[in-house]
């Protein structure tokens, strides 16, 4: 498919609208399930473009589908569109300088990755309408995939039940298929419960919940020389007490992320944390409660949808940057140290290159050893076929969750490879209605994948979307 097929030409003819888009979502940050701007700029476009919409999905207001098409393959595009607490920043400045204090922030470019998914969408829609084609293409918007694991919760609905092969994309340093590993994730709250007293008068009658956050931090750090080496975990407190020294602290609360390679790994590993925590609450005789906040699962890959996509994103190649996109590219990469390029070339498997901005497609074959984090992206792959894309928006070695993520936002070098994914992606979605060998080749490569371990949600029964996680 070159330059001048009608599908490139109706992600063209959209461009700027989405680019729009994803700016506004930019300067109207919302985290983890309060995406409520976010979202309805979402749904105002999929009103616009005439698509069908479903609110509300698994409970979530901030979850929502748009579909358009009729009959054949249901083609899912993945889009998100939350930010993140405290990387307030302005755009274009090579230094730290919040817009608001404390504010929130888009340091991993969600703004961009939905508008991009539903900007791919929407050509794909039109390029069926105008090509007489059946096909229904779906857009997926989807919140709080920073912790919340929106998209587990729409899994476990059966939101993604119909659907034949999902598509999704990410912002990074490089252009490539984005490598189909992840760990799998549970974030747990303990909450303490002890007894106050005057901490000078009758210490003695107190017991401290402070005390117990405090142990388990000690046990846990114990336990890390005796799991896996790729297993993470990580707290956060989010309740001490008060700020009285002098009271002993009654309730203490402090928020873990649990994360392993595969599910059942990781399940072993909550059990252990849990096991730890029963241990402080033994040793300060306080009581302790555990709940599960929310959990994904590990990303499972497939064979058909990667190949297409690497052989779509060499045919591509990657976005054309001119000389001022370089220039801020620069003096983005002075703000970041040698380790951070590094770390992005070893995880490609190549050697380092002086290039600000990608201007190469990363080969198939590349010994690549990636980063590891988290998504609740994973759940959707258990269930439908799923690929997903990295496309350059930011400087190479520009590391994710900072304020360079937030201030490259904006700049016309994201706008430029955001509209270059939305081809690639679209360019697969129309390659599977046209080959309905690569949707069958796909879903039989899920199925061998599956057959011995099959989907099994990690939220446990009874769990609701965290709708207040973000002020819990």
């Amino acid at each position: 498919m070159d330059n001048t097929s009608p599908l490139w030409r109706h992600v063209d003819a959209l461009g700027d609208d989405f680019a729009a888009l994803a700016d506004r979502v930019w300067a109207t940050p919302e985290v983890c399930y309060t995406e409520a701007r976010s979202a309805a700029e979402h749904r105002a476009m999929l009103e616009r473009h005439g698509f069908r919409i479903t609110d509300n999905v698994a409970g979530i207001p901030t979850a929502l589908i748009g579909e358009a098409g009729e009959g054949g393959p249901v083609i899912a595009f993945l889009g998100e569109y939350d930010a993140l607490p405290g990387l307030s920043q302005e755009a274009g400045l090579d230094r730290p300088s919040p817009v608001e204090a404390g504010g929130h922030g888009h340091g991993c470019g969600h703004n961009l990755l939905g508008s991009a998914a539903l900007l791919a969408a929407t050509a794909t829609r039109n390029w069926l309408q105008q090509a007489g084609l059946p096909g229904r293409v779906r857009y997926y918007g989807c919140p709080a995939e920073e912790g919340g694991a929106a998209k587990a919760f729409m899994v476990r609905s059966g939101a993604f039940s119909d659907a034949d092969i999902a598509i999704s994309w990410h912002p990074y340093s490089f252009w490539e298929v984005t490598p189909p590993v992840s760990l799998a994730n549970t974030r747990a709250d303990f909450t303490f419960f002890g007894r106050a007293s005057h901490a000078a008068a009758s210490p003695h009658l107190g017991r401290s919940a402070l005390d117990a956050v405090e142990l388990m931090s000690v046990g846990v750090n114990y336990m890390r020389e005796h799991m896996p080496s790729d297993a993470r975990v990580h707290y956060a407190v989010l309740e001490t007490g008060g700020i009285a020294p002098n009271v002993v602290q009654a309730r203490a609360r402090v928020r873990y992320s649990i994360r392993a390679r595969d599910l059942p790994g990781m399940l072993e590993l909550v059990e252990r944390v849990r096991k730890v925590a029963e241990g402080a609450a033994l040793m300060t005789e306080t009581r302790m409660e555990m709940r599960v906040v929310s959990a994904v699962s590990n990303i499972v890959g497939n064979t058909p949808l990667e190949a297409a996509l690497q052989t779509i994103l060499e045919d591509l190649g990657p976005p054309v940057f001119d000389e001022a996109d370089r220039d801020f590219a620069r003096r983005i990469q002075a703000t970041l140290t040698e380790g951070d390029i590094a770390a992005v070339y070893r995880a490609i498997g190549m050697a380092p290159r002086d290039v600000p901005l990608a201007d190469f497609t990363v080969p198939a074959d590349a010994r690549r050893q990636p980063l590891l984090g988290s998504t609740d992206l994973g759940d959707v792959s258990w269930v439908v076929p799923t690929v997903q894309a990295h496309a350059p928006t930011m400087a190479v070695g520009t590391p994710l969750h900072t304020w360079q993520v937030v201030a490259q936002g904006k700049a016309p070098a994201a706008h430029k490879a955001m509209m270059h994914v939305a081809r690639a992606m679209a360019m697969l979605a129309a390659r599977a209605v046209e080959d309905p060998s690569l949707i069958a080749a796909a879903r039989a490569d899920l199925a061998a994948r599956t057959a011995d371990t099959p989907y099994v949600s990690p939220i446990p029964a009874g769990v609701e979307p965290p709708l207040d996680m973000s002020t819990a």
